[in-house]
């Protein structure tokens, strides 16, 4: 029996709700319902954003496939944005509204992955993001995070930081949409490449895990023309359901942080308690200008040492 969510512009009908996508029995119910009560925050974030969509129709045990092209059957009022590839272009699912995320938990969507540039400016983009990957679990990805967000500030850049729900963290940077995808990303492998040479024990840059010799990988890769990134507040197809989580910056220096510590259970509650961490993220947008020319006069002098 289908189970029919009300939103105020849209009745979103899910099939087959009570089917597990967790092995502890999380349902495909409970995932529309998640959607739809962090529906309006999580929705501030990925407007306009063209999705590739992490699916699982027989629940994160069975296959999962990423789609890109909004599927022919979903409703009209789904929006899509037209993106070009080679060869043609493609229709990306774009959210505009928390009804579509609740639409996409029925289609079993654990996971929207969102670009870091917005529909109307695909060429623009609006955040930068830096994923600490550890290649030790028991590394102390929380505190490198933090160092991450202290380099960022000498820059004169406001860093957010995020649990991805997964092995570590993404440190955010928002941007005014002047530089493209391509200068964006040149500044963050800069970035990422001085700190791997301050602390070439603890950093790196290196792709392949063979060579990262268990150091912490500091991927910018996310910030390439078309790349996309786990979207804050998605579900993961993890155990538990973890959820990709915007923190106050306060909290990477409590060690009960953890990038797989909140839940698709207790992040409304925690979004009711205490609002949400990135409300002004967009006010901080900064240009990208003053802080590469610091980023040239810190490598500089690194060098010269």
């Amino acid at each position: 029996m289908a189970l029919t969510i009300q939103s105020p512009t849209h009745d979103v009908e899910i099939s087959r709700p009570d089917k597990p996508l967790f092995p502890d029995g999380i349902t495909k119910a409970d995932l529309a319902r998640y959607y739809e009560a962090v529906g309006d925050v999580m929705v501030a974030h990925v407007a306009g954003r063209p999705l590739n969509l992490e699916r699982y129709p027989d629940g994160i045990d069975g296959p999962r496939f990423f789609q890109q092209k909004a599927g022919g059957h979903f409703p009209a009022w789904i929006r899509r944005a037209e993106v070009p590839k080679k060869g043609g272009t493609v229709e990306h699912v774009v959210v505009t509204e928390p009804a579509t995320l609740v639409y996409l938990a029925g289609q079993a969507c654990i996971t929207p992955h969102a670009w870091t540039s917005r529909a109307d400016r695909l060429d623009r983009p609006d955040r930068l993001i830096i994923d600490l990957d550890p290649s030790d679990p028991s590394t102390d990805v929380r505190t490198a995070a933090s160092d991450v967000g202290d380099a960022l500030r000498e820059l004169g850049l406001e860093p957010f930081a995020m649990t991805t729900g997964s092995r570590g963290f993404h440190v955010v940077v928002p941007l005014q949409r002047r530089p493209d995808h391509e200068t964006v990303l040149a500044f963050a492998r800069d970035v990422a490449g001085l700190l791997a040479d301050r602390e070439p024990d603890r950093f790196t840059i290196e792709q392949r895990k063979a060579n990262r010799g268990g150091r912490i990988l500091l991927d910018v890769l996310r910030n390439a023309y078309a790349h996309t990134a786990v979207a804050p507040y998605a579900v993961r197809a993890r155990p538990g359901a973890p959820v990709a989580t915007p923190l106050r910056w306060e909290e990477l220096a409590d060690p009960a942080t953890t990038p797989t510590g909140f839940t698709l259970a207790d992040v409304p509650d925690r979004l009711e308690a205490q609002g949400d961490p990135w409300a002004a993220i967009r006010d901080a947008a900064a240009p990208l200008g003053a802080a590469r020319r610091r980023l040239d006069r810190m490598r500089r002098s690194q060098v010269v040492k």
